[in-house]
């Protein structure tokens, strides 16, 4: 190892003795504020294939599905997307 990572790690290592917590204070706050979903946070229960212009939104220009992490969607959310996008495909 280098000096560089060495002292880093000391760094880190001396942070966890002087605070005790397992990460820094900045990293806690990132994990910890998590933002809600935005379909839950709109109250949208059912999500249609057939409603073209909500389903545009998670959409590109190629038709691809955008991930999860662009609109803040749950994984289940994201499921519910993608089936009805999907869906939408097929029926033209």
């Amino acid at each position: 190892m280098t000096k560089k990572t060495t002292s880093m790690s000391k760094m880190f290592l001396s942070e966890i003795v002087k605070t005790g917590r397992k990460y820094p204070l900045s990293l806690s706050l990132k994990i910890m504020s998590k933002k809600p979903c935005i379909i839950n946070g709109e109250k949208i229960e059912n999500i249609d294939y057939k409603d073209a212009y909500f389903l545009r939104r998670f959409l590109n220009s190629q038709g691809k599905i955008y991930p999860p992490k662009r609109y803040r969607l749950s994984a289940m959310c994201q499921r519910k997307i993608a089936r009805a996008v999907k869906r939408a495909r097929y029926m033209g």
